[in-house]
């Protein structure tokens, strides 16, 4: 062994040993999986790309269900086979528009067109209580027709007016500091609440009314009610709709059909909720194949709207309902998200009770699909057929969206893209600072090679 100058043996340098945490990430692959893909979820953009992609991944999915399941429907009709999916496209369309306009919105836009609209969804669940102008389906009075076969749902509005106009009013109380007295937290939320919720229930929509209940409890909680006053006003709430089952036959027999196994259970009629039962039984792993249901042939009533889960169960499979469940818990995380990370308490306020609306929707729809809960007729968001449940949905989604890209952070992330294509041909010199495309990279290296001699 070679001897330094002082006689003593060459110190070799130890290289320094990687922690102990780290090696063991970077060597297992399964850690490392986790980490990436933990690190890809904490990106500025992820909420915004998982409300944007999962809403139209559930829109376009719910197309082609809506297509699937209500072709018999239509013939039994004398109607075209596509008759329900093109008007279900033309709403689609429409609510893309919506979307679009929706996130393209400013806050302060938003907020001014929250006493707007919850002035006219008032006036039309008003004038669904007037003779001739409310229609009557499948025993609700909720309708207005617009003439022909086109007809609109003014309750389906009151959600998305309850949440602006909750969401504007809960935020100036805060900047003034008015939330800390539960008077300045009730007055005149739940009022106004309570209002829409008597118009909805004149008409007997049982279900719309749970699911703007579902709302205003999610603005309470957001707004940082005491324990004890969210208890009261769901207690007063739980005692209201005890009342309204026990005084309704109909509802009565629905409540009897949780967990049925057989359409006769005792005096009540639970061929729905049975079948449905039979359609997600029969389709197994995979399904039976996009558009081969068996019980969509007259078995299972309301196939294309509030039992469409089922079908889908049916044709695509556990994986096709797990993809839906899938996707909807993406859109509830996105929205928790955007509500989360805020400091605008109206976006706080709106992302939570938009997440809230669409979400408790969704569990109360496949919950009763499933044999879980009572069916309350409410249809899945962004999924079943109707135009008038999509349009607002998807201008909440706009909203969503918009929310989403205006955290500081997205903003930034955002800005800082450059486009791949379009870029002017100008400014490419040495001191331009943008590095040239790559197909020009390309061609000079071709051009290169046949200067060299060859062909």
């Amino acid at each position: 062994m070679p001897s330094s100058r002082t006689g003593r043996p060459p110190v070799q340098q130890r290289t320094p040993r990687r922690p102990a945490a780290a090696r063991t990430v970077r060597d297992n692959p399964v850690r490392r999986l986790y980490a990436n893909a933990r690190r890809a979820w904490d990106r500025p953009l992820t909420a915004y790309y998982l409300i944007a992609g999962g809403s139209v991944l559930i829109t376009v999915l719910g197309l082609v269900m809506v297509y699937s399941a209500s072709q018999i429907t239509a013939l039994q009709l004398s109607l075209p086979g596509s008759y329900f999916f093109r008007k279900q496209f033309l709403a689609a369309c429409i609510g893309g528009v919506l979307a679009l306009a929706a996130s393209r919105m400013p806050v302060k836009l938003h907020r001014a067109l929250a006493y707007p609209i919850l002035a006219g969804a008032v006036f039309m669940m008003a004038l669904v209580q007037l003779p001739g102008i409310g229609m009557s389906v499948n025993g609700n009075r909720n309708w207005i027709s617009l003439g022909g076969s086109f007809q609109i749902q003014p309750s389906e509005f009151g959600k998305l007016a309850l949440v602006l106009w909750g969401a504007d009013l809960l935020a100036r109380k805060q900047d003034k500091a008015m939330l800390s007295q539960w008077k300045h937290m009730l007055v005149p939320l739940v009022p106004v609440a309570f209002m829409l919720l008597g118009l909805i229930m004149l008409g007997g929509d049982m279900g719309t009314a749970i699911i703007l209940t579902a709302i205003l409890f999610g603005l309470l909680w957001l707004a940082g009610a005491p324990t004890r006053l969210f208890v009261g006003v769901l207690s007063i709430a739980a005692a209201i709709g005890v009342i309204l089952i026990k005084t309704s036959p109909n509802r009565m027999a629905r409540l009897a059909c949780i967990g049925a196994t057989e359409p006769k259970t005792g005096v009540a009629d639970c061929w729905q909720a049975v079948h449905g039962i039979y359609a997600l039984a029969s389709g197994g792993i995979f399904g039976s194949g996009l558009g081969a249901s068996v019980e969509k042939w007259g078995q299972l009533p309301e196939a294309h709207t509030d039992f469409i889960f089922a079908v889908t169960g049916e044709e695509l499979g556990l994986a096709g309902t797990l993809s839906v469940l899938a996707l909807f818990a993406a859109l509830g995380y996105a929205g928790i998200r955007v509500a989360g990370r805020t400091e605008d308490p109206f976006v706080r306020y709106a992302a939570g009770g938009v997440t809230t609306w669409i979400i408790a929707q969704a569990v109360i729809n496949i919950g009763a699909v499933l044999g879980l809960l009572p069916i309350a007729g409410v249809p899945l968001p962004l999924f079943s057929y109707g135009g008038s449940a999509l349009l607002p949905t998807m201008f909440a989604i706009g909203l969503l969206i918009a929310f989403a890209r205006d955290d500081p952070a997205a903003r930034a992330a955002l800005a800082m893209r450059q486009p791949r294509f379009g870029r002017k041909r100008g400014g490419r010199g040495p001191g331009s600072g943008r590095s040239p495309r790559r197909w020009n990279t390309m061609r000079r290296r071709a051009s290169a090679a046949r200067s060299s001699g060859e062909r």
